[in-house]
């Protein structure tokens, strides 16, 4: 897979984190994705789809990319969220394996958890 092909399906994730879409956004990972978020990890789909119906739901974050450079089957990129009136910067970290997300790792400006 190259560059692109990579990069296409981060910002397929965030189109689809943004619009609400549960179904696009899960419809993104592996069966086995890992998600590392803070001291949170996550693990498959059904943990993923918990996790993220969750903070759709709840919170309904929107998320920018800021930059976003794809090398083969990984992808970093800083997004910008906004979430319940703040600001927060974010860099992730991908592998994507299959034209879908196999792992990330997501640091988060300030804490991980609202």
């Amino acid at each position: 897979m190259d560059g692109l092909d990579s990069a296409a399906v981060i910002r397929t994730h965030v189109d689809a984190f943004n619009r609400g879409d549960i179904n696009a956004l899960m419809a993104g990972f592996t069966e086995d994705a890992r998600w590392v978020t803070g001291e949170t990890v996550i693990l498959g789909y059904q943990g993923l789809t918990d996790f993220f119906g969750g903070a759709i739901t709840s919170l309904k974050p929107q998320l920018t990319i800021m930059d976003l450079l794809a090398d083969g089957d990984r992808v970093a990129c800083q997004l910008r969220e906004a979430v319940s009136g703040q600001v927060f910067f974010i860099a992730g970290f991908y592998r994507v394996r299959h034209g879908r997300i196999a792992a990330a790792k997501i640091y988060r400006e300030g804490s991980a958890d609202l």
